[in-house]
């Protein structure tokens, strides 16, 4: 059976009862107020798409995109697994129509690996024809090229993580040995994040295996029902990550995270030869903060004073998707010197969603409002979090709006304590 087939999913989606529980929780219904937009809504034309009763058109297919956050599970008192809904009929509306242009462009990048390569090393190198420097050390756009001309991006890397790192970054006495899984952000925007999860890794005693062949996890493909791509790109982390003698797999985002422990196991659970394979693939799979707190602790004795007001801002694919939430904070705060100050709804989410922003950048940023005020609110120097693009869309709203605050991924505060 196919888990992403909107025809098995008969049962749970008459098993919602519209109680509305969803609208309270829902980021995307509190900026549209549109009930097309919050789950219960999304679940009935679900059901009138598996009955036939509607077809696909571009603004059907719409209807179904959303930041896909989980809140509308997490609020759900039948247990609906709204989330899953959702994917099937994308995956739907693909099979009928095909999937827009941009996300076309987005597939036939993000499955090269080379050709995105190429593209993110040719984007470096030209960014002052295309972009302009933002008075935040970030770069706006000089013409729209598919890019909003508010947008405030970080600048990407002149060398990525991965070329400027050695494949194999062993330790004397290592008591394990890690793959770590860097995902595109890490490699090509923020390489400091990439560095740190070696580095913390290697104080835990664990040696670090960072293999060449490694490509996007799939995600943004999965999450916009381009599933074909998608389970292809699984089966090749798949044989390429459980061909490798380590102890555990390590990742340092909570999307890449699900993709690995989640939603491998998901499009491959009928494909003889790797059903079972993605299954272990997926027990061994653990976020930073999770593996170093409680695989492969650091030792607590060499932490140094970090004299630093910070919060924290919880990845809804961290949180809600991979129940990693008490981790991060254990982490902050074990280093000494922190002023910790929480918001008030941390795992609120800000936004960014993937491709979401791209495509619904005034929706994205009006729900990144809420988190900018909590976090102001708090008075910190630096928000720190687990998710790079969570970062990137913390990091662009703190530009635009002038509060003059650093964003710091969870593992690079940790590496700033341990040296």
């Amino acid at each position: 059976m196919n888990y992403y087939d909107l025809s098995a999913l008969a049962e749970e989606i008459a098993s919602c009862m519209r109680c509305g529980n969803c609208q309270a929780t829902c980021p995307y219904y509190q900026e549209t107020g549109s009930e097309s937009s919050v789950a219960r809504g999304r679940i009935a034309l679900a059901k009138y798409v598996l009955q036939g009763t509607i077809k696909y058109t571009p603004v059907l297919a719409e209807r179904f995109e959303c930041l896909t956050c989980y809140a509308c599970n997490a609020a759900c008192p039948c247990g609906v697994p709204i989330d899953r809904i959702f994917l099937a009929a994308r995956a739907a509306m693909v099979r009928e129509g095909g999937a827009p242009a941009l996300k076309k462009l987005m597939a036939a990048a993000l499955k090269n690996q080379n050709l995105l390569d190429l593209g993110f090393k040719t984007a470096a190198r030209t960014k002052g024809l295309f972009f302009k420097p933002h008075a935040s050390g970030g770069l706006t756009p000089r013409f729209p090229l598919g890019l909003d001309l508010r947008r405030v991006i970080p600048p990407l890397s002149p060398q990525t993580f991965r070329d400027g790192m050695k494949e194999a970054v062993t330790v004397p006495g290592a008591k394990g040995k890690a793959a770590f899984f860097t995902g595109c952000l890490a490699n090509y925007v923020y390489p400091s994040t990439g560095r740190a999860v070696v580095e913390v890794l290697n104080k835990s005693g664990v040696s670090v295996l960072i293999p060449g062949e490694q490509h996007c996890c799939g995600a943004p493909l999965a999450i916009n029902g381009i599933m074909d791509t998608a389970e292809q790109m699984a089966r090749s982390h798949v044989d390429l990550f459980s061909g490798l003698k380590v102890d555990a797999v390590v990742v340092a985002c909570g999307t890449c995270g699900e993709s690995f422990k989640k939603k491998y196991v998901n499009l491959l659970n009928g494909t003889p030869g790797y059903a079972k394979k993605a299954r272990e693939l997926a027990a061994k799979t653990y976020d930073i903060a999770e593996f170093v707190r409680n695989v492969a602790p650091y030792d607590r004795q060499l932490l140094k004073e970090v004299n630093m007001k910070v919060t924290y801002h919880e990845p809804c694919h961290l949180g809600r998707g991979l129940g990693v939430t008490g981790e991060p904070l254990e982490i902050i705060g074990a280093v000494p010197g922190l002023d910790f100050v929480p918001l008030q709804e941390p795992d609120r989410c800000c936004g960014n969603a993937g491709t979401f922003n791209f495509t619904h950048y005034d929706v994205s940023y009006n729900i990144l409002k809420h988190k900018l005020a909590d976090i102001a609110g708090t008075g910190a120097e630096a928000v720190v979090t687990g998710c790079s693009a969570c970062r990137m869309q913390l990091e662009e709203g703190i530009a635009r709006e002038g509060l003059g605050k650093k964003v710091l991924h969870t593992t690079e505060l940790l590496a700033m304590s341990l040296k």
